[in-house]
């Protein structure tokens, strides 16, 4: 069992929004309906400060509707309270803009602050380059950078240590050496099942990410999955089976940590250049203890890291570079080469106008042969 760590709580700053001065906006997600904000609070000082609004998922109960004799008990969108503005009705189809009640329209804020330029690069869009990393380029780019210039994990030890979001935790194992917190994620609302998103953070400390990991810590990682799967479907009802667990990398902060969240829910991060399956990493660990020192893992950089003009100087990773294969990628002045013809029931003249049509060239340069075409 590990040692009592002392838990006297830390007090957090109060936020006032209605005081936030916007300086500007970073990124407005019409597919999450999420907008994030740059600006400051003059109250608390001039240090950046990120708000997030996101709006809020639907739940089940959003929904229900009850007889003409009794209300629903929770709040609905089909209630007397709900204020239609038809915008149009055309035979079967009718549009409309409504207002529920007020329990109905919260929007979920998360707050940043201080804000450091990290954390303004990762909400701010901005182009993506693909990096290969090497155990070597890990070693001597890569860690020398997050060692240097990571985010504080003053938060992540509050929580181990309670001494924050005591309240937030649905499960823990204290074991010092296979156990972890489980809690809800930042982007969770933590009342919608179906938009589940959970963090399973362990209490060992000298893990930082996927690289550090070898077969010393299977035990830890099958003990995370089983646990929060037995845990998961106590609290929650969801079939184990319907759950993804996975890590990211590289990921956000450098204190290992599994994202978990239902398959049927298309959650931030959990694209194949991002995410690795926890059930894939414990199986690489048991074929091969070293596996992650050794593999060559992609990552994502956006522009304006740091760490990608660390790489900029050894590889090239902005600019288009020409491969060593002259048949793949010709010199400009060599004779141009077309391309092997895909299948197609067209006649060859008909291909040749679609050419023609497709290739947009100058209106007197292709006059005639549009002619020919029509």
């Amino acid at each position: 069992m590990s040692e009592p760590v002392d838990s006297t709580e830390v007090k957090s700053p109060s936020y006032d929004l209605s005081k936030f001065q916007l300086k500007r906006i970073l990124t407005n997600n019409s597919v999450r309906k999420s907008i994030s904000l740059l600006g400051t609070f003059p109250d608390l000082g001039t240090d950046d400060a990120i708000v997030v609004f996101e709006k809020n998922a639907y739940r089940e109960s959003d929904v229900a509707t009850a007889s003409s004799e009794e209300s629903p008990k929770k709040p609905s969108y089909f209630t007397a309270d709900l204020k239609v503005d038809t915008e149009f009705i055309n035979n079967i189809y009718g549009s409309f803009q409504v207002v529920p009640t007020r329990d109905l329209c919260s929007v979920k804020s998360t707050v940043i602050y201080p804000a450091t330029e990290k954390h303004i690069e990762k909400y701010s869009v901005s182009q993506k380059y693909l990096i290969r990393e090497t155990p070597d380029l890990y070693q001597r780019i890569t860690l020398p950078y997050l060692t240097s210039s990571q985010f504080s994990l003053e938060w992540v030890y509050n929580i181990l240590e309670h001494k924050q979001e005591t309240e937030r935790i649905v499960y823990e194992d204290k074991d010092p050496k296979t156990g972890f917190i489980l809690l809800p994620d930042l982007k969770w609302d933590g009342r919608n099942v179906e938009t589940l998103y959970l963090l399973g953070i362990v209490h060992k400390r000298d893990i930082k990410s996927l690289r550090d990991l070898d077969g010393s810590h299977l035990d830890l990682l099958r003990n995370v999955r089983q646990a929060s799967k037995d845990a998961i479907a106590k609290l929650y009802g969801i079939n184990p089976n319907q759950l993804r667990m996975y890590f990211h990398y590289q990921p956000s902060f450098y204190h290992l940590h599994v994202h978990i969240n239902p398959v049927r829910n298309d959650a931030p991060g959990i694209w194949c250049e991002k995410s690795h399956m926890l059930d894939t990493v414990i199986n690489n660990l048991e074929l091969m203890p070293d596996y992650y020192q050794r593999a060559t893992l992609p990552f994502v950089l956006y522009e304006g890291n740091k760490l990608l003009d660390l790489y900029e100087q050894e590889l090239p990773i902005r600019a288009l570079t020409k491969a060593s294969d002259d048949k793949e990628f010709p010199d400009t002045d060599s004779v141009a080469v077309a391309p092997p013809e895909g299948f197609s029931d067209e006649e060859p003249e008909d291909r040749q106008c679609k050419r023609i049509k497709l290739g947009s060239p100058e209106p007197k340069e292709a006059e005639s042969a549009v002619q020919a075409c029509a």
